[in-house]
């Protein structure tokens, strides 16, 4: 009896104190609105971050199977090592050196050459960046970084020394990109002239197509290419791993463009961004329908690798402005952008400029539609200052990146031998193959 009322008193007393206890934790474990919006843009950006790493996979696999089969170790090797580059290159120098802050050594044009730090461990968020963590925007960051230095390398395949290449990688991962890129994106002169660029069409991939661009001009051709006026055609070793690569660079491109829109703190930043991965995807499917349309009508048959590389013009198309464009509108950008790249491959090829998997078309030449197309879609943007900022970087990236491709070429040579270029890459290089079982002797 005595039990039973002791248990009824408890019972009752913890019926009384629910409600309480229930305000009690609501009001301890809720935090404040600006950590959450801390919380979950650190959180965007480690997660979109993620899919521009998984790009790496995409490039790697696209021109393994661009090139032919005595030269993809080579393409593989060169680029898990220029991530690993980058990822050095940019946390000595690069990161400062692009976002400068108050710590201009010449304002507006030229950053603060120091290394990256993080917050404390164990510490408060970091008062100097108070929208989301340094660690995860470092990261974010360094993903384009890494992209920029992975358009080069299938440009210049299947002729370019390793050692040469990764030298130009580090100048390219630690000077070159994080001092354009501080121009718009730091808070350098280009964006106080109002400059748009949202997630890089002109900072990222036209830079990465000029400092090819400027590569193989120096290069050269490889050996056959170009005989008795005739483009003699080089096809590459495996269209599946090409396709599939595609497909990965189709899927980062979500991080690449999504996370730049740098803020996941309300439901607006959520909401637009859904409609970048939208206005992303068909921009993506506008440049593969146009090349596939278009190869079909010119050549009489379809040409896969025309289709690849038009979704990916598509992308790097929408990439200036992925925001603002209705969805019509986006596929229609991308749409131009495939058919930039149907004809744009065989005029370099007019050019003798020698372009393995195509990215000079793909990355420049549809970096600079894209640019210009932001006036298409966003009332903000002026077509002179569109304009003049492509062509300030473009004039810097070109003539900085043949600057070092020229020393380089001077003090140690870029290009391998004829006879290694006739061997293989790989054989030659590095000793080893992709497929040793097909090997011909």
């Amino acid at each position: 009896m005595q039990m039973n009322r002791v248990t009824k008193l408890a019972l009752a007393a913890a019926l009384i104190a629910v409600p309480s206890l229930g305000l009690a934790q609501e009001a301890d474990m809720t935090p404040p609105t600006g950590e959450i919006g801390y919380i979950f843009t650190t959180f965007m950006f480690l997660v979109t971050g993620f899919l521009v790493m998984w790009m790496g996979a995409g490039f790697s696999m696209l021109e393994a199977g661009l090139v032919r089969q005595k030269n993809v170790t080579m393409q593989l090797t060169k680029n898990i090592a220029l991530f690993a580059i980058a990822a050095i290159t940019y946390y000595i120098v690069g990161y400062n050196l692009m976002y400068p802050g108050d710590g201009w050594s010449i304002d507006g044009i030229l950053g603060a050459f120091s290394a990256a730090e993080m917050e404390a461990v164990g510490g408060s968020p970091d008062t100097d960046l108070t929208y989301a963590s340094v660690g995860s925007d470092f990261f974010f960051q360094l993903m384009f970084c890494a992209t920029t230095a992975s358009i080069v390398s299938g440009t210049l395949a299947e002729r370019i020394k390793l050692w040469p290449f990764l030298a130009f990688t580090v100048v390219l991962t630690a000077l070159i990109y994080p001092i354009q890129a501080s121009w718009k994106w730091g808070g350098g002169f280009l964006d106080a002239g109002g400059f748009l660029d949202f997630a890089g069409s002109t900072v990222v991939h036209s830079v990465g197509g000029w400092a090819a661009l400027a590569g193989a001009l120096i290069l050269g051709p490889r050996i056959g290419k170009y005989k008795e006026g005739r483009v003699v055609p080089m096809p590459g070793s495996n269209l599946p791993l090409a396709t599939l690569g595609t497909f990965i660079l189709w899927l980062g491109w979500f991080g690449f463009n999504g996370g730049s829109q740098l803020y996941m703190d309300t439901a607006g930043n959520v909401a637009d961004i859904s409609r970048i991965f939208a206005n992303t995807n068909t921009a993506a499917a506008g440049g593969a329908i146009a090349a596939l349309i278009l190869t079909q009508l010119l050549y009489k048959k379809p040409d896969l690798t025309m289709v690849l590389n038009g979704a990916l013009a598509g992308l790097v198309s929408i990439t200036a402005e992925p925001l603002t464009p209705s969805l019509g509108a986006a596929t229609l950008i991308g749409a131009v952008g495939g058919v930039i790249i149907v004809f744009a491959v065989p005029f370099l090829d007019k050019l003798k400029i020698d372009d393995v998997v195509g990215a000079i078309p793909v990355h420049l030449f549809c970096g600079i539609w894209g640019t210009i197309a932001v006036v298409l879609t966003n009332g903000d943007a002026s077509l002179g200052t569109q304009l003049y900022s492509i062509i300030v970087v473009g004039v810097f990236t070109f003539i900085a990146s043949g600057i070092v491709w020229y020393i380089l070429k001077m003090v140690m040579g870029i290009r391998v031998s004829e006879e290694d270029e006739i061997m293989g890459l790989d054989k030659a290089e590095l000793g080893m193959e992709a497929y040793p079982e097909f090997s011909k002797g």
